[in-house]
């Protein structure tokens, strides 16, 4: 029992602001674990595809020939379209979107069957050679350990959110060796919002797995990149036209993947899953090296050792390849992709603008940075954390004030002109799902019930004497809770009470009160954990046509008595912030 005290009091200290230190330590320790599930993520996919498939790298399927990469990605694809098949539906939803959904309807809660799906199968789609990435299944892993890690501590829905974030940064982190763009692509793609309360631990997490990933791996880089040079100020004018050009191949990337999700909705998922690895194969017979996740194909980039029709068919092939893949719902990720093409649609610009304007321009890999960084950040609609991501990866401010122009340019194309949102908002819509990222219910969902609450509340029977009702005035509670006869519960304010017992002054101490048929302010409650968000409190308030709530405390709790939760003090509470 003194332990349930315990926990129950830290859990009760961490609904408040004054547990953020101790919400940064999970934060800290969430980036550890997330780390080490992305680690075991990486290990498996990496050493499958050295051991059993005999590459010299984990990404050169160039490495064998035309007909074993059509049947590797078939088999694959059918092997995992027959494991899908016998999944119940709520299990085979995964990845970014899927964590984004978690978030918005169910207080971050994501379910551990759907993290293990997502661990083998993204691992298979990656084995297999199909065009995706591990970086949508990582966020989906480390999102997934943050949330069993609140879960299992019994933490509120607010900081159950808190530790979700804390994951899925700390998965990008890890990833890709970027901490600070691991934070802002989770507040600026995933979160959609920027509180102190929140960056704290979150910057944390993604410390700390970087921290771990570099321990482990020995600093040993994904990409290879050489100091790159920005060669002119007059190059500005390059990239002014770079940036719209790869916005509107982002957009195509975009309404390709929808168009392909919503035609084949219904379709078998073994049908779908094979079609996707046949299409790979096929895609693959001209270009092997849109197969896999391509990190090696950046590199080569990078490095200028890629032709221009080279980096045309990864263009055209890599993009049929992912919006396919995804499209038909394979268990991987799309981040990676985009790096791949907006790599070869910045090489190609720069190949070209070297044949034409000479060799006193900027490197080739200096265009594909660029181009990596406005890829992604047109797709994800994420422009903040793709030049975080520039600059982390490059340690050359140099890169900023052209990658700027290009990451805003593609954008706006993409966007206003596109009309094309966020990849995961778009499909999240695809499948009927509202996103209602809206400032008032962000704020709603960020913070606990638990500084709103009226603790001046006295539970009673129904029927009791006036000595009894005399005792609840010493008591001096804003509101009397009465338990009916259908099992539910009343509230009304004491001072109804204390007006009743005034007009009936004669009474004798051992009268019998009904205290539900006094003249009096009643309130039907409904039920709510102290767990809950604000949000969820108007949710439930809402779904049960009330305006109050009585809080269900733990054993712990107990001995403090019960609580209720009005509207109109969540309203002055909103208020109250916004001043």
């Amino acid at each position: 029992m003194e332990a349930q005290t315990i926990t129950g009091r830290v859990r009760d200290l961490l609904s408040r602001f004054d547990g953020l230190p101790k919400l940064s330590l999970l934060g800290l320790l969430t980036g550890l674990l997330a780390a080490v599930v992305i680690i075991l993520f990486r290990e498996l996919t990496e050493s499958t595809q050295e051991n059993l498939l005999g590459l010299s790298n984990p990404d050169s399927y160039e490495d064998l020939t035309a007909l074993t990469r059509i049947l590797l990605a078939t088999g694959g694809g059918l092997l995992l379209g027959l494991v899908f098949h016998f999944l119940a539906t709520p299990y085979r939803a995964v990845g970014v979107a899927h964590v984004m959904e978690r978030l918005r309807y169910h207080q971050g809660h994501l379910p551990w069957r759907n993290g293990l799906v997502q661990f083998f199968g993204a691992a298979a789609s990656i084995v297999s050679g199909h065009s995706v990435g591990r970086e949508g299944p990582g966020i989906h892993l480390g999102a997934t350990t943050g949330s069993m890690l609140a879960g299992s501590m019994g933490l509120s829905s607010n900081h159950i959110r808190t530790l979700v974030a804390c994951g899925a940064a700390a998965s990008i982190a890890a990833g890709f060796d970027t901490p600070l763009a691991g934070v802002i692509f989770v507040m600026e793609v995933i979160m959609m919002e920027y509180t102190f309360n929140r960056f704290t631990p979150v910057i944390l997490a993604a410390v700390s797995a970087t921290v771990l990933t570099r321990i482990y791996y020995q600093g040993e880089a994904w990409i290879t990149i050489e100091p790159l040079a920005f060669g002119s100020i007059w190059e500005i004018s390059i990239f002014l036209v770079i940036g719209p050009a790869i916005g509107a191949l982002a957009a195509l990337f975009i309404y390709l993947l929808l168009w392909i999700s919503r035609t084949t909705r219904d379709w078998p998922v073994w049908l779908r899953f094979s079609l996707a690895g046949l299409s790979c194969g096929l895609l693959a017979m001209p270009t092997p090296e849109i197969m896999g996740i391509g990190y090696d194909t950046i590199n080569g980039i990078l490095l200028g050792e890629s032709s221009i029709m080279l980096l045309l068919g990864i263009v055209v092939f890599k993009l049929l390849a992912t919006t396919i893949a995804i499209g038909l719902g394979l268990p991987g990720g799309l981040i990676g992709p985009t790096l791949v093409i907006g790599a070869a649609a910045g090489g190609i610009a720069g190949i070209a603008m070297h044949d034409w304007l000479g060799d006193d321009l900027s490197a080739v890999g200096f265009f594909a940075m660029i181009g990596m960084a406005t890829m992604m950040g047109a797709t994800l609609q994420a422009p903040l954390a793709a030049l975080m991501a520039l600059l982390e990866l490059t340690a050359n401010p140099s890169i900023i004030l052209p990658g700027m122009l290009a990451v805003i340019t593609a954008n706006l194309t993409c966007s206003e002109l596109f009309r094309q949102q966020s990849i995961f908002v778009m499909l999240m819509r695809a499948r009927g799902l509202d996103p209602n990222y809206d400032p008032f219910v962000q704020s709603l969902q960020s913070k606990g019930i638990h500084d709103a609450v009226e603790h001046r509340v006295q539970l009673s029977r129904n029927v009791i004497t006036v000595l009894d009702a005399q005792a609840m005035l010493e008591l001096n509670p804003r509101f009397i809770v009465v338990r009916n006869d259908t099992n539910s519960y009343v509230m009304f304010p004491l001072v109804d009470l204390i007006n009743w017992l005034k007009d009936h002054n004669e009474l004798a101490e051992e009268d019998v009160i009904t205290l539900l048929e006094i003249p009096a302010q009643y309130n039907d409650l409904a039920l709510i954990n102290t767990q809950a968000s604000m949000f969820d409190a108007l949710e439930t308030m809402d779904s049960h046509n009330v305006d109050a709530l009585l809080v269900e405390k733990r054993s712990w709790q107990l001995a403090q008595g019960c609580c209720v939760l009005t509207r109109d003090a969540i309203r002055d509470s909103y208020r109250f912030d916004t001043k």
